[in-house]
């Protein structure tokens, strides 16, 4: 059964306190990515560079820096992969601004260490586009208008490249985690308009659909099953794609699901056994909501400021809950939404209002609260 909004919340024992925190390094910062490990935070903004800070106090553990010819192209984070290969390596894209990107960049997490760059940009590309990357095992796959397909995260050598239908072709790109969905018009092929999805990892075709025009995709929630919101003329839909690219709605009614808190940053929707979990809003406020994937069903809803990642256990499902007086971790059971209270966190003082845009429940028990803007705390941590 699902929960509804006026259900009573359940009220925790244990209280937080806040440990540390890390200023936001200007006012008009924008977090652009993170990774959580056993020891650190490594936090990458448009501001602040690609920064990491000890879980233990806050102090700096390291900034990476790029060799002084992907310098000159620019510094600015504008893309980073949600997660970390088994390894510790991640992609960080950087470019002169947040949302045009000129290099691709990986970085060991433990130490900063920068192991390659590769340009976004070259002579037949001169002009800097936005990009996304996504890791899958040790590929790492770029998504964007100058440059798409995959690259050996260890090296950078290219695994594999995107090539057009012909020659008069404009495309548009979306990725997620071992996917890439391109839906394009192609001018000089009998099969005008297309829309391919391609493995991530080695750009094999999965699957590629005739169109009779343009089809939008919002959001990837999930690359395996892909599960991704739509706009097509007429219709806005969350769809599970089957291998074949047959679809299937999920029953989203008037509600918007969104892939993360607030920010292109965060990444909190996940499938969770067969279940979808996902940030989402209404015209009442902002709720998480849960949906088997099987069948399109809703299973419940839960009254939440925001849906946290476990960066523990990926099968825990947490979620802030509360008023800013009285804000708390909740436990949400992916199946039912029954809802335990974990921990109380300390409340906002003063006019500081702190504003998720990606929360973390360490294995430890603490709790990450990254803002996506520049509003005075960049990071606060309560344990």
């Amino acid at each position: 059964m699902a929960l509804h909004r006026e259900d009573a919340a359940p009220s925790a024992s244990r209280h937080l306190v806040q440990v540390w925190q890390v200023a936001s390094p200007a006012a008009d910062d924008e977090l652009v990515g993170s990774w959580v490990t056993d020891k650190l935070l490594v936090r990458a903004s448009t501001r602040g560079g690609v920064t990491a800070y000890s879980l233990a106090d806050g102090s700096t553990a390291w900034t990476a820096a790029l060799p002084a010819k992907a310098a000159a192209a620019g510094t600015q984070p504008c893309a980073m992969s949600p997660t970390l290969t088994a390894a510790g390596l991640g992609t960080v894209a950087f470019g002169r601004d947040g949302h045009t990107c000129t290099s691709l960049a990986g970085i060991d997490a433990a130490t900063g260490t920068v192991l390659w760059t590769v340009p976004l940009v070259d002579a037949g590309h001169k002009t800097a586009m936005g990009a996304q990357t996504f890791l899958q095992g040790d590929v790492a796959t770029v998504v964007g208008e100058n440059f798409l397909g995959g690259l050996d995260v260890r090296t950078g050598h290219r695994v594999w490249g995107f090539k057009s239908r012909g020659y008069y072709c404009n495309a548009y790109t979306w990725g997620g985690p071992g996917v890439v969905l391109v839906d394009d018009y192609c001018a000089d092929s009998g099969t005008h308009f297309t829309l391919t999805a391609y493995d991530g990892a080695t750009g094999r075709t999965l699957w590629s659909q005739t169109q009779d025009a343009h089809t939008d995709i919002a959001h990837v929630f999930s690359g395996a099953p892909l599960i991704v919101s739509e706009h097509k003329a007429g219709e806005d839909s969350v769809r599970v794609v089957a291998p074949s690219g047959a679809s299937r709605k999920l029953a989203v009614g008037n509600t918007e699901l969104l892939p993360g808190n607030d920010s292109a940053a965060d990444h909190s929707a996940r499938l969770v056994g067969g279940v979808l979990v996902t940030p989402a809003t209404t015209a009442a406020g902002s709720e998480v909501d849960a949906f088997d994937t099987a069948t399109g069903a809703k299973l419940w809803s839960y009254p939440a400021t925001a849906l946290a990642t476990s960066a523990g256990d990926s099968d825990r499902v947490y979620a802030l809950a509360g008023s800013p007086s009285a804000p708390q971790v909740v436990a949400l059971d992916p199946r039912t939404g029954h809802a335990t209270a974990v921990a109380a966190l300390p409340a906002a003082t003063g006019k500081r209002v702190f504003t998720a845009g990606t929360v973390y429940v360490t294995a430890a028990g603490g709790v990450l609260e990254l803002d996506a803007q520049g509003t005075g705390v960049g990071v606060r941590f309560s344990q």
